[in-house]
């Protein structure tokens, strides 16, 4: 490419002649004059604000995070949130962030583009999980939250979710009236906005204080169905070693495992204080077993049962193990979701606390071992779309309708939620209710990887796989959606001999669900795969799942059917 396309190049005029923002950010692109492909990049379109807001790379450009796009987001938020309020205070809003760069800058802005639309913004002053953002929305009762964060991407992006009065992140027909509001911004002198010292002195920039936070612990400790057993010698034997990545994690999980009773506690010194470049592991992201290194060094040492990480949002948690050898097993979603969903719900019947209408609800490409577990116990099990939106929005029909009692909501990615206090995944939670299970089982001389086992001989060797592939830019784009198109128009009718028995096609909006852009074929010997692009990353992800009759059947028949698919992916 030698030149700009005409729509990076109109972008790139109207940022350089747009009075309303700033020399530094000029002089940034200025300074990139002839880097043809990184301005093509930069400008080919505007950030696009999906269903969970936005996510991009930090920078100046109409396609990176900075404060202008944030601003003109916050611009169409504010107008939604305007056209569907109807009560007689004036809207709120809560905003938190995590550590990464500009975080607490870009909530700043967010909260002062609110406040020049006459909507009161709550604002946590510090790094926050995102999972409390929920539940202040909640517990507040404010008309809509955003938390700043990007999860576990990289350290050079950045991100905006946005949530509705429920707790849960706007699902598809709510993002399309925010979306079409931004489309609607012609400047970024449209944007309302006022100062920070205004914004006090109105009132319309509120802090929040220590009492939400406290709020949050007592809610989300009140979760545990053994809580006398870990201020025993359960909570005291049990050796946890926890890393919060650099994340918000640290405070809420620390003090919710004290609270319970966990006194051995070890935190990844290296990890521990809030970091936006991540510089100890190449992504803070716990599904990834290099994220714990360090958790691995330092629980050999200590001897741990049981090492837990949280991404820097403190929304994914992943867990680490011992096998028979002593050494340490990561868990995956899917496994830590099975052990979780077995011991809460055990422990709930033997109890007599367990709901007779108690549902469990889980995404589309999360394995069906939990549900296999939950309908043991009584369960009726749920499917959604990808997004845990979609799993708090069926917590809210079972609210509404009184139908069914929720128990507990995940998805194979790491996110988690027992109890009824948020509408979005919480790693505090997660962190909590599988260390109570460690103890408990360590009660019985067993560790999770025995209880796992169990599981396996009991309802059969389910075996999940993720494959992905990242595609950067323009092109990328281009390529995972040719990949779609061609898994949609040429599906294949068997796979390395067995029968392709249903062709799911989700932008036809099948059981009722929202559309989107998802495949999946179900295979005739129970195994299936999915096909989805991820809306915050260049991905295409490719799901896989088979059920075996011994560990070493499930593990043959997942190789054979991600070489045949993946074959074709990269072909």
């Amino acid at each position: 490419m030698t030149t700009l396309s005409e729509q990076a190049q109109r972008n790139l005029d109207q940022w350089l002649n747009d009075t309303t923002i700033d020399a530094k950010t000029k002089e940034e692109l200025q300074s990139l004059d002839g880097q043809v492909q990184e301005l093509e990049d930069r400008f080919y379109r505007d950030l696009e604000f999906g269903t969970g807001g936005l996510r991009g790379v930090i920078g100046a450009g109409s396609n990176r995070m900075n404060s202008y796009t944030v601003g003109r987001a916050t611009q169409g938020l504010a107008e939604y949130i305007l056209s569907v309020h109807k009560g007689t205070e004036k809207p709120s809003v809560v905003i938190a962030h995590d550590s990464r760069h500009f975080s607490p800058e870009f909530s700043l802005e967010a909260a002062l583009v609110l406040a020049g639309n006459g909507i009161v913004t709550k604002l946590f002053p510090s790094l926050r999980a995102t999972p409390e953002l929920s539940f202040a929305v909640r517990h507040l009762n404010a008309t809509a939250g955003i938390v700043i964060t990007a999860s576990h991407n990289p350290p050079e992006y950045n991100g905006y979710k946005v949530y509705n009065a429920s707790g849960g992140q706007l699902v598809p027909h709510e993002a399309e009236q925010v979306i079409s509001n931004i489309r609607e911004i012609a400047s970024f002198a449209d944007i309302k906005r006022i100062s920070r010292e205004e914004a006090e002195s109105q009132g319309m920039l509120v802090w929040l204080g220590s009492e939400e936070d406290e709020a949050f612990l007592d809610t989300v400790t009140s979760i545990s169905v053994n809580r006398e057993l870990l201020q025993g010698e359960a909570g005291k034997n049990l050796k946890i070693v926890y890393t919060p990545l650099h994340g918000t994690g640290y405070r809420p999980v620390r003090e919710g495992l004290q609270r319970l009773g966990f006194t051995n506690v070890s935190i990844v010194e290296q990890q521990q204080e809030p970091d936006g470049n991540f510089s100890t592991v190449k992504s803070p992201n716990p599904e990834e077993r290099e994220a714990f290194t360090l958790a691995i060094e330092l629980g050999e040492k200590v001897g741990a049962d049981i090492l837990i990480g949280t991404d820097p949002d403190s929304d994914r948690m992943g867990a680490v193990v011992k096998d028979p050898s002593g050494k340490y097993f990561v868990l995956t979603g899917n496994q830590s979701g099975a052990i979780m969903i077995h011991y809460y719900l055990s422990q709930l019947q033997e109890q007599g606390k367990l709901p007779s209408n108690g549902a469990v609800v889980k995404t589309i490409v999360t394995s069906e071992m939990g549900a296999a577990i939950a309908e043991h116990y009584g369960a009726t099990v749920y499917n959604t779309l990808t997004g845990f939106k979609y799993i708090g929005e069926k917590m809210n029909q079972f609210e509404e309708s009184g139908e069914h009692t929720f128990l507990f909501g995940y998805e194979e990615s790491y996110g988690y939620l027992a109890g009824n206090y948020a509408r979005d995944k919480d790693a505090v939670v997660a962190a909590l209710l599988i260390s109570e299970a460690a103890a408990y089982y360590k009660q019985q001389g067993k560790t999770l990887y025995d209880v796992l086992q169990e599981l396996y001989e009991q309802f059969g060797y389910f075996q999940e796989s993720l494959e992905s592939r990242t595609l950067k830019g323009k092109d990328g784009v281009a390529q995972i959606q040719g990949i779609m198109e061609s898994w949609r128009t040429d599906s294949p009718s068997e796979i390395n001999g067995v029968q392709v028995t249903e062709a799911l096609d989700y932008s036809k909006g099948l059981n009722g669900l929202p559309k989107e852009n998802v495949l999946k074929f179900m295979l005739a010997d129970g195994s299936w795969f999915c096909l989805r692009p991820s809306g915050t990353e260049p991905k295409i992800k490719v799901y896989f799942a088979v059920r075996g009759d011994s560990q070493a059947d499930s593990e043959a028949r997942m190789n054979t059917l991600k070489q045949a698919v993946m074959s074709r992916v990269d072909g």
